[in-house]
Formats: C-alpha cells, structure tokens, sequence
C-alpha cells in the first residue's frame, strides 16, 4: 500500500478527518490519498497561515479533544505556518501539522550548502522550540510509529502542536499490509492526568479553613476541563467568588459570583478583588505579566497564593505560591469538591462588596464617543442571550472591548488568541469552529486584524458558513496608537501616518457576502437585530474613527489595582 494511503487510514482510525491546506508539489499525495479516501473533508484556504488558525478553531470547539490536520507544502508553505503553529504552542492546543518535502535524494544533509532541492527548507529545526514533537521522516519503515508518537503526544499531558515532515519519495514508498494492521490496532499512547497527593491536598484544606476573603481564578488550562461548569456552578450556589484570566473567560458563564477579568486590561472589580483577596487559588493560569501587571511580588499582595498547573515549569514562576500543585485542572476539580464547610471563616460580607464594586464599575466609561464599545457588547449580550454562539475575537483594542464586556450565557463560548496574539488570528480560526460547530459563530475584529487573512472572505463564502463577522473600523492601528499617546507624545507612525484601510463593506459584497456599514446608533440597532436571525456568511462594519483606547487599562509599572483612567466614587 502507499505510504500516503497508509497514513490516511491512520488518521482515519484515530478520528482525525479533517484537512486545512493550501495546495503545493509536495503534499500533492497526501492530499489525493485524503481525497480518495472519501472519509476526510479537506478545506483549501488561500494561505497556509489561515490553514493552521482554521484546524486550531476544530480543536477549540471541541475543548482539544478533536485534532485536525493543517499542511502546507515544502519551503514557503511550511514557513507560512509558523505563526499558526506557535499560536497553538504557546496556548496550548492539539494539531498535527504536515509539511511536504523535497525527496531524500535532494535533502544537503551534511553539505555545507544553503540549499540542495528546489524549495527544501528543515522546518524541523526551524518549528522545534515551538512544538512538542517534530521530526523529518527519512525512512518509509518509520512512518506509522512516528505518526502514532506524535498523535500521542499532542493529546498528552499540556496539550500542543506536533509536526511530521515527510519527504515527496516517503509518501509515495510501500507499506506492507500487516504492517498497517498492526499499527491501526495499536492504541494511542496518552498519558492519564497528574494526580493530586493526599499531603496536598490536607495542606489546602488547612489553607482554606482560615481563609476570610477567598477568591478562584480561572486561568485557560481550566477552560477545557469537563468538570469545570458544574464545580464553578456549586462555587456560584456556595457564593465563593471567582474571576478568570483572558483565556479562562472563554468558558466561563456569567452567574452572581463570578468577577469577570484579571490583569492589564481586566476589569475594575476582578482586580479589586485579587488584590483585597486573603487566599487567592490560581487554576491553570501561569500568572504572566498581562495578567499580574509588571510588579509580580504585589500580585494579590494581601493573599496566601495557592497554583495549581500542569506544566511543573509554570510553578514558582514569576509569583512565588505559598502551595504549589502540579495536576491537571480535570482532576483537581474531580479531587477538590466544595463543600458547605469547605471556608468554615467566610466573610459572608465579602461577596456584598464585591458585587457592589461591580456594580459601581457597570458605568459606561465611553460616553463621550459615539459608538461605545461596552454598549456594543451589551446589545450583542441582550440580543444572543438565549442563542447558542462562539465568539472568535481578533487581536487589539476590539479584543480587550470584547473580554471585557461579553456576558457568556450556557451554550456559549469565545475564543482568544492569547500567548502569541496573533492578529489575522479570528476569521480563519472561525471558519474552522463553524465547520465543526452547529451554534452561530461571530467574529470580532477590527480593521487592522482583518486585513491580515481577509483572502478567506472567499472561502468564507464558498463554504456558505452560519459566520457574522462584526468590523469595528477605527482607521487606524488603535491600541499601539494608544502606546503611541502615552509614551511617545502621540507621534503615530505607521498606525495612523502610513496605515490606511478600505471599505470592508464593499469587500465583502465583492466576495458575495452580504454586508451592512454602520454610521449611527439607529444603523448599529438595525444591523445588530440582524445578527441572531440571519443565516449564512454576514458582515458588519461599524465605523468607529478615533476610538483608540481601552478603559481601564494599565499603565506599565503601575499595580493591577491602579487602572487607569481613575474611576471616580
């Protein structure tokens, strides 16, 4: 059999069915074998770079637990994939990337020479540091057992991305039948969850029964976790309050204890809250300096810090725990259930006054622009509160508008670039979502983001896709503008002087998809009621000059409790 029909029925095997590429000389066989398989279901994109954000959306729906395929061809198309690789690497999500190859033959080896074959690139070495597994298949024998390793680890422990290289001759090389056999047959190897000891868990019990002002925060190794909803559920039914970092509010539902966002561009309440807190217990959030701001030793300065992480590196890391727990966030939410009794000190005020500083930061602190972002978010949060939908927001001030205002309700999620904040990061990674998805998906970007993959308006369209994509053009690059104000006396090379955008509205229509430009708040009313009823490709674009600032933000060097503007009491 060959090579890239064995590689097939592998997959196959393994549920691993769909295929984000763009097409190329070297993975010509892999993608005829895919093809004649009549199993996968293969999606050309115009750029590898969408292809791998794209195979990230299958993975995001399905909480990791579904991995695509994203390939590209030798050379440039595995370059193009770097970015996407990474943005899957450093927010810890399953993909198999393939990358075609030149024939052994014409692989330099050991030559001193840039180059031997047409296109021949070693993105092995150039993609290592950013994968769990990487590695160039030289000989057809070592096909299926790699292919079985790599499989293996992107679903074990800390998921991520692995890559196998495969040469043009390997793919089209013979494999024996039984050969095959034997490896379809051959479980997954996927390591079991890190369990919690028993010494750590008295010590947190013991840290909790003092505990006056306790406070949980979710962090995005949280987010996928199937016993996630219902523990937070019995949290919001036992009123112990709970806050999330930007990755861990993709999944979490807004109830009454819940404080929204920590960190730079978090909101008012969440941070007053980690910063008034006396026990602070950090679920799968590595405590980075987006979510601390730039002084790590006065993070939850009043706070006994409890973390719990996968990854034992992440540990002691830049905020120095009181206890430290390695395990998953699955199974400390199966070993640590609460109780009634589980903070027998708490301050039953304690809740009151956090939600009486939520109350008081419900103010619109845009209401000297014309189109408010948090009102925006508000009217989308009225209009999809009974609607099943997954939010997918691009990089900038839109992003941070977003994550600080959306309200999920059950059936909902969003999804964020976080670690490599890519920008371009949302309509590819939507498409993937939508393709595996049957909710509503709504993109939010802004100009500037949209502009980076906006080729996959057509593919967008050729799919005919349940995808609204919500445009909020501001005509400029607005939140490194905002840098620009503060540090640099308003000097806005290249995000404004040098940058220009078009009419998206046009664009889209030029694509065939229907779209509507927004000027007034009765126009933003108008197009917004569409959102929950309209079926098919939408766009919206809402012409938003001059708003270039998130509120609150912080400032570098100031503490996470010192937001700026000044909220006045």
């Amino acid at each position: 059999m060959k090579a890239a029909d064995a590689l097939t029925k592998f997959l196959i095997a393994h549920q691993v069915q769909t295929c984000f590429e763009l097409v190329g000389g070297m993975i010509t066989h892999l993608l005829d074998s895919f093809a004649s398989s009549g199993q996968f279901n293969i999606i050309s994109m115009h750029h590898e770079q969408s292809a791998a954000f794209a195979a990230e959306g299958v993975a995001r729906q399905t909480r990791g637990k579904t991995i695509a395929v994203a390939m590209g061809t030798s050379g440039p198309g595995a370059t193009n994939l770097l970015t996407g690789i990474g943005s899957w690497w450093f927010d810890s999500v399953p993909c198999l990337f393939i990358t075609g190859q030149v024939n052994t033959s014409e692989l330099k080896g050991d030559r001193a020479i840039r180059q031997q074959g047409f296109q021949e690139l070693d993105i092995v070495e150039v993609a290592s540091s950013l994968t769990k597994y990487a590695m160039r298949v030289d000989c057809v024998d070592d096909l299926l057992p790699t292919l079985h390793q790599a499989l293996s680890l992107a679903l074990s422990g800390r998921q991520g991305p692995v890559l196998l290289d495969i040469p043009n001759d390997i793919q089209r090389a013979d494999i024996p039948e039984d050969v095959l056999e034997r490896w379809l047959n051959m479980p997954l190897a996927i390591s079991t969850h890190t369990e919690i000891s028993d010494n750590n868990l008295k010590q947190l019990q013991a840290m909790c029964q003092k505990a006056q002002r306790p406070l949980v925060c979710i962090g995005g190794g949280a987010r996928w976790a199937d016993s996630m909803e219902q523990w937070l559920i019995v949290a919001d039914a036992l009123g112990i309050p709970y806050v999330s970092t930007l990755m861990g509010h993709e999944r979490v539902v807004a109830r009454n204890s819940y404080f929204n966002m920590i960190g730079s561009y978090g909101n008012r309440e969440a941070n007053w809250a980690v910063q008034n807190s006396d026990l602070l217990l950090v679920i799968g959030a590595r405590l980075d300096v987006r979510q601390t701001g730039a002084h790590a030793d006065d993070f939850a300065r009043q706070a006994r810090v409890i973390q719990i992480d996968i990854d034992p590196n992440q540990l002691n890391n830049r905020v120095q725990a009181d206890l430290n727990i390695c395990a998953s966030a699955e199974s400390f939410f199966d070993a640590w259930t609460l109780q009634a009794d589980t903070f027998p000190s708490l301050d039953k005020t304690w809740l009151t006054e956090l939600s009486k500083k939520r109350d008081q930061a419900q103010c619109d602190e845009y209401a000297d622009w014309v189109f408010s972002p948090s009102e925006i978010f508000k009217k989308l949060n009225h209009h999809l509160a009974d609607t099943p939908v997954e939010y997918v927001c691009d990089v900038g001030n839109h992003q941070m508008w977003a994550a600080q205002s959306l309200r999920l309700s059950p059936n909902q999620a969003v999804h964020y670039s976080g670690g490599m904040g890519a920008m371009g990061f949302a309509l590819p990674t939507a498409l993937g979502i939508a393709i595996q998805s049957q909710a509503k998906v709504l993109v939010i970007t802004g100009d500037g983001s949209l502009q980076i993959n906006i080729q996959e308006l057509d593919t967008l369209n050729r799919l005919g896709l349940d995808l609204t994509i919500i445009v909020m053009n501001n005509s400029v690059l607005g939140m490194v503008k905002n840098f620009q104000d503060m540090y640099f006396d308003g000097r806005d090379q290249s995000t404004k002087k040098g940058y220009s955008s078009p009419s998206f509205t046009n664009i889209a229509k030029a694509y065939g998809i229907d779209a509507h430009r927004v000027t007034s708040i009765l126009d933003m009313d108008k197009a917004l009621n569409l959102v929950s009823n309209h079926k098919g490709p939408l766009l919206i674009e809402i012409i938003m000059d001059g708003a270039t600032e998130c509120r609150p933000r912080l400032a570098f060097g100031s503490k996470l409790d010192e937001q700026f503007p000044k909220l006045e009491t």
